[in-house]
């Protein structure tokens, strides 16, 4: 990095960082032992307390920030176990997004066709949903069309990344028609209403997780809610937040805020713990913008995980009796350190007759999805995988349940790792309760 970029870039983390946060952290090191990142390597600088000194002593001149401090700065999964770890409630979530959007202004580490994908699915592809349906009909059509096959057998997607070539092997089915092509934008509910709800759809899901939402949508119908699904929704921006696309995302925020307005909803349903953890934090994402922040406070006010609606909110569902299973929850970082919602899942499974649940060790610790993590750093994602495969083996269960799609595919990633010949499958909490109602 030249004198002249490490300048620029130390003069925008001046003015993006917030310096209160900054100084809240009483480096008291409760951090530590929460973070994924840390307890893999026992490096200061990889953790909460670490990152926050560099961000600090750089913001104070201390030093110049370089591609080693991107670098550290890229390797936190942005789990926010930190956060509620702290004494001081220290926002670290909302540092590193600051920093890495502060980053990601001035670095020179992106190769030119890096640089050209990021500006493809940012800003081309996520924020457009008729675009992410043209991808759901090109990955179907590759997938069903004997393509898959042959690029399986050829290892072609090895030859560009192993890690690429793994999360292939496990990638659902795709398809080009969403929730509103297969249900509309407003399903009634079945029986007494309780309430109207606005379902957040997202992106991927609806194209690789379209099933997860036609059964979210039909469970809360089952449990009283009208359900309106607003066709002007765009992504949620978390993609964008996380990779230092601050811009973009609230874009889409101030998008999201007017689709669900207009559309006269109670609450607003998330099934993806990731999307739910930045919805309910469209106030701070757009805290400074005076016009939007009164409207993103209604919308962060209203957001509402799927198990949490259900079992607060909704009318008790009628499980059905079925074959004895033993399961395990595996967390959502953002379900459970951002939406305070790691409690609902867990009392909503202990509900289902002949089902025993058997809590796994470190549960709530990230398996290593992290959005793109697990493909942008592969090594570490695959250490903290293998370590969360380990815990999940010795509870002996038959299903894995979560909360977030990414987590579900890191999931199937580690049950094809390691364990192939066991009697144990990943699967989405909305689709494991669906076939039990």
């Amino acid at each position: 990095m030249s004198n002249a970029t490490a300048k620029s870039l130390q003069e925008s983390l001046r003015l993006k960082l917030d310096y209160d946060q900054l100084t809240n952290c009483m480096r008291c090191g409760f951090c530590l032992p929460a973070c994924p990142t840390f307890k893999e390597t026992g490096v200061e600088a990889e953790s909460p307390r670490g990152r926050i000194s560099l961000m600090k002593a750089t913001v104070d001149g201390l030093m110049e920030p370089n591609v080693r401090f991107e670098e550290q700065m890229g390797h936190c999964l942005g789990c926010r176990a930190c956060e509620p770890a702290c004494p001081a409630d220290v926002k670290y979530g909302q540092l590193i997004e600051q920093a890495r959007d502060a980053i990601e202004d001035h670095t020179k580490q992106h190769r030119v066709w890096v640089k050209g994908v990021r500006k493809l699915v940012f800003r081309q592809l996520f924020p457009h949903q008729n675009r992410m349906r043209l991808l759901g009909k090109g990955l179907r059509l590759y997938q069903k069309s004997g393509a898959q096959t042959i690029v399986r057998k050829t290892g072609v997607v090895g030859l560009f990344s192993k890690q690429m070539s793994a999360m292939e092997r496990i990638l659902p089915d795709a398809t080009g028609n969403g929730v509103i092509d297969q249900l509309g934008t407003r399903i009634p509910a079945i029986g007494e209403k309780v309430g109207t709800v606005g379902m957040f759809r997202g992106c991927l899901m609806d194209v690789l997780f379209t099933e997860t939402n036609r059964k979210t949508v039909q469970l809360l119908a089952k449990a009283g809610f009208d359900v309106v699904i607003p066709e002007a929704q765009n992504c949620c921006g978390a993609l964008h937040a996380h990779s230092g696309e601050m811009d973009q995302a609230r874009q889409l925020a101030r998008h999201n805020i007017r689709a669900f307005q207009d559309a006269g909803v109670d609450y607003i349903v998330s099934n993806a713990g990731g999307c739910g953890a930045i919805l309910v934090e469209y106030d701070h994402l757009l805290h400074e913008d005076d016009q939007w922040h009164e409207q993103a406070k209604w919308f962060a006010s209203r957001v509402k995980d799927i198990s949490t609606i259900l079992l607060e909110k909704g009318r008790p569902l009628p499980f059905a009796e079925g074959p004895g299973v033993r399961i395990t929850y595996q967390d959502s970082c953002h379900l459970r350190n951002v939406m305070k919602a790691g409690e609902s899942p867990r009392k909503l499974l202990k509900q289902l007759p002949n089902t025993t649940f058997v809590e796994m060790k470190d549960a709530g610790s990230c398996c290593g999805s992290a959005g793109i993590y697990n493909l942008t750093e592969p090594d570490m994602a695959n250490t903290i995988l293998d370590r969360k495969m380990d815990h999940a083996k010795s509870t002996e269960a038959h299903y894995i349940v979560t909360s977030n799609p990414g987590c579900l595919l890191q999931m199937k990633l580690g049950i094809d790792k390691h364990a192939a010949g066991m009697n144990m499958q990943a699967v989405h909490i909305v689709d494991f309760l669906y076939e039990r109602v």
